[in-house]
């Protein structure tokens, strides 16, 4: 912790007691510890590591060869561990998988190699072996030799602006989405577009020669397919300059595939002993070309599939309700699970995503983050609550999720915190990943990822940014929560309640002191009151949620726990708003 010279505040004064009091990390159950015991040894971070340093070689979309050979890859992992194909269903066996085909609305696309040349220089202002993301995804194929046009900068092509201009056979350069830049240029008879467009966060004046990669619009029909380049910041201002000096001519060779194809998902499931239909499911999203978004996903969850195989195999685990693993299009296949089986879906009980999980923050920057379901710290940002740079809006009310499962896989990661100084942060609900539609459902779920990552959706998201160590904090932690919760008899489930508990204690001093300062500066008692029976009411509806953890059902050790813990939640209220 930086030590200051300026006064500490209230809330900073708490923060400090509670760190010192070792209270945000509870002490596990003799169960936790046991299963933390047992993956640390076997859970290899090197198996992670290789299976990102497979994936990530591949460019992949949905139903394209990389992809494919990514799903493939994982199929021959869950193999060795002892999965079995399904032939019958998932009660074939304790441990099956089994790979879903879909036919694709439209076909795949695959880069193959791309150039941007300004006429006259001896090499390339951009080269695909160098900047795999330069190609728009769904670009179509130049000549071998490419083609030479004029350049022209339509700046960030507004409409009124571009009505004077002519574009024909030209090739212009725009400061935006590719997406939309192009459709206007072709539109006027451009041969393709340029464009440039990078976020603040990923400091392209720093790192000049990132690419985030974009898409143009399938065109079904060959003869009308164009291309879109991507700008790195380095590669714009030079031909920014160029134009400055006088007319620049570039020469743009694109070479891609476009064929049909079938959309691949796996399916892994460790099958409950007790309540099979009931089950926790994991789920990573194989598309996108980066390292760390989101290889790293995809080989952190094969690890934890292969491990939970081998404990099984062992009988050092059963899990009594099942555990799924999912790999697949992001949302899309995580959606259609949901959404396919009405039956399978009512069993659901609860879903985590694994996305952008490895990230070696000393060079990418950022930290581990637990994106929440929404609670009120996204109604109401404040204190150590923060977006992340990926951003999010206020939500209402009416938006709240009130469910323990924020708590609950929090704690696991700070115990993992707590043996190996792992840094772990949260954030309120943002969406935009394999959680969302579990939450669409109305079924708990919850995001694991790593934000701000400078090199985020770039061609600089490779192998040497990631961290085997960061893959096994987050695979431990989220088999250790997975376990637990297919795992938990009366004893575990009242553990886990007191658990909670003292997050919600806490949560409601934090927020005390927060609102007491607000009131000492003038602000409005009534609405400081409000929040904090926002945070009260919803930790009430949350531990009266964990009477479905237990496998066998709630008894009375159990609804007892509860009602104490909503006492104790009751009364940390009121006493706070008593002490204004």
């Amino acid at each position: 912790m930086r030590i200051t010279n300026k006064p500490a505040t209230a809330l900073q004064l708490l923060v400090l007691i509670l760190l010192c009091s070792g209270s945000i990390a509870q002490q596990p159950s003799s169960r936790e510890k046991k299963y933390f015991n047992l993956l640390r040894s076997r859970f290899v971070a090197d198996n992670a590591y290789k299976t990102v340093a497979f994936v990530e070689q591949r460019w992949r979309i949905a139903g394209n060869a990389g992809f494919n050979e990514s799903i493939f890859y994982v199929e021959k992992i869950l193999q060795q561990a002892g999965f079995v194909k399904e032939t019958s269903g998932e009660a074939d066996a304790a441990l099956t998988y089994r790979i879903e085909k879909r036919p694709m609305q439209r076909p795949t696309w695959e880069p193959v190699n791309a150039q941007l040349y300004i006429v006259g220089d001896d090499k390339p202002l951009l080269n695909f072996t160098t900047n795999r993301n330069m190609l728009a995804m769904y670009s179509g194929s130049t000549p071998a030799a490419g083609v030479t046009a004029e350049l022209i900068d339509i700046g960030k092509a507004n409409d009124k602006d571009l009505e004077a201009k002519d574009l024909t056979g030209k090739i212009i350069m725009a400061d935006g989405g590719i997406g939309s830049a192009y459709a206007k240029a072709v539109k006027k008879g451009a041969l393709g577009a340029l464009s440039y467009a990078l976020p603040g966060y990923t400091q392209p004046q720093k790192h000049v020669n990132s690419i985030q990669f974009q898409g143009i619009r399938y065109e079904a029909d060959s003869t009308l397919r164009k291309w879109g380049i991507l700008l790195s910041y380095a590669a714009r201002e030079k031909l920014k300059a160029a134009l400055a000096k006088g007319p620049v001519q570039v020469r743009v060779v694109t070479q891609a595939k476009i064929y049909p194809s079938e959309e691949l998902t796996i399916v892994a499931n460790v099958r409950g002993t007790v309540k099979p239909a009931e089950r926790f499911v994991f789920s990573a999203h194989v598309q996108e070309p980066g390292a760390n978004d989101n290889a790293t996903g995809v080989g952190t969850l094969a690890e934890m599939a292969r491990v939970t195989a081998l404990l099984v195999k062992a009988g050092k685990i059963a899990p009594e309700r099942t555990i799924t693993f999912l790999w697949g299009d992001e949302i899309i296949s995580t959606n259609r699970y949901i959404k396919d089986d009405s039956i399978r879906a009512q069993g659901i009980k609860w879903g985590l995503s694994l996305d952008m999980v490895g990230e070696d923050v000393k060079k990418t920057g950022g930290s581990f983050l637990i994106e929440k379901m929404p609670d009120p710290s996204a109604i109401w940002t404040r204190g150590n609550d923060k977006h992340s740079e990926w951003g999010g809006s206020a939500l209402k009310e009416s938006d709240m999720f009130p469910h323990y499962f924020n708590d609950l896989l929090l704690n696991r990661c700070l115990q993992e915190s707590k043996a190996t100084g792992w840094v772990v942060n949260t954030n309120p609900f943002e969406g935009g990943s394999d959680h969302t539609p579990f939450l669409n459902a109305k079924i708990p779920g919850l995001l694991m990822w790593h934000f701000t990552d400078v090199f985020y959706h770039t061609d600089g998201d490779r192998l040497d940014m990631v961290s085997a160590e960061e893959m096994k904090h987050v695979g431990l932690s989220a088999l250790v929560t997975a376990y637990l919760l297919t795992q938990a008899d009366q004893k575990t489930t009242v553990a886990l309640i007191k658990d909670i508990t003292a997050n919600a204690l806490q949560r409601l001093q934090t927020e005390c002191v927060l609102s007491k300062e607000v009131i000492q500066k003038g602000g409005d008692a009534a609405a400081e009151k409000h929040i904090l029976e926002v945070w009260r009411d919803w930790y009430l509806a949350a531990l009266g949620k964990t009477t479905d953890i237990a496998v066998k059902g709630a008894g009375k050790k159990i609804t007892s726990a509860i009602a104490k813990a909503q006492k104790q939640v009751t009364d940390q209220a009121a006493k706070c708003i008593a002490g204004w």
